[in-house]
């Protein structure tokens, strides 16, 4: 008897097409289980946790631990993960799951070229990033040799409620899913800056959305000051977040918007006949 999951589904002539990617929401019997669970226990590791028992495996992905025992096993077997004693942990194959992405998206390699031109041109450093639930991940990065923060590098994930790209992709949310991200945020004081007040937050929110950008002084990181504006593409979605990051004690607020806010509305323009 064939394993494969694919055989193990029989057409269904008279069954409805399933919804394609991006189309809403898949049918049941379209999904691997498996597949769903192993990424998880991919994802249970964090840098707070980067070794894990297959207890604590079980509990961060509600798994058995019987269950978690078999998916650890196999990503081990397949060289994701490797045992030390009774710990777990991530390898560097796990890498190559995200250089997929970098090589083969369109969004990283269309953004990349404008970002390094304006990190060049400005002599600091700059990024692109996507929402993924409550982080933004840099899908795209140059530095122009200065370092202003290890946040800001492709692949990283930061909380999108204090970060400009973060508050930028939120503020395009249609009231009610902005609302609805707002509830669930735990609004920890990453610095003695970091807004952690929701009420404050969402007319913050409200601002960049009017604005049609936002700046951040210091709420991520001491020293750490940024301004970002939304991606759009040719249709007015916003796709992606682009920020010009520098450091506190070479420009002051006033004098990142006078400096970068500019050449980041051009880049802004270029970019949406791109995207």
């Amino acid at each position: 008897m064939s394993l494969d999951p694919a055989a193990a589904d029989p057409a269904e002539p008279d069954a409805p097409p399933s919804p394609l990617p991006g189309g809403g929401a898949p049918l049941q019997r379209d999904l691997i289980a498996g597949l769903e669970k192993g990424l998880a226990v991919i994802e249970a590791f964090d840098q707070e946790r980067p070794r894990l028992s297959i207890t604590e495996v079980a509990e961060r992905t509600g798994l058995t631990r019987a269950a978690a025992r078999r998916y650890l096993i196999t990503l081990a077997h397949l060289g994701y993960v490797q045992q030390d004693r009774k710990l777990y942990g991530l390898t560097p194959k796990v890498l190559r799951l995200g250089q997929s992405y970098m090589h083969s998206a369109r969004l990283p390699r269309v953004i990349q070229p404008l970002l390094q031109k304006l990190a060049y041109a400005l002599q600091e450093a700059s990024s692109a990033g996507v929402l993924d639930h409550d982080d933004v991940i840099a899908v795209a990065a140059a530095s122009a040799g200065r370092v202003v923060s290890a946040t800001l590098q492709p692949g990283t994930r930061v909380p999108a409620y204090c970060t400009s790209n973060g508050r930028v992709l939120v503020a395009a949310m249609p009231d009610e899913a902005m609302d609805a991200w707002l509830a669930r945020q735990s609004l920890q004081p990453l610095t003695p800056h970091t807004v952690t007040n929701r009420e404050r937050l969402r007319l913050e929110l409200l601002r960049t959305r009017a604005n049609g950008y936002t700046t951040i002084d210091q709420e991520l990181e001491l020293g750490l000051r940024t301004i970002a504006v939304p991606l759009k593409n040719y249709r007015g979605d916003t796709v992606a977040a682009m920020n010009v990051s520098v450091h506190a004690t070479r420009m002051r607020m006033e004098q990142l918007v006078e400096q970068c806010l500019p050449p980041l509305l051009h880049a802004q323009a270029q970019l949406r006949t791109l995207l």
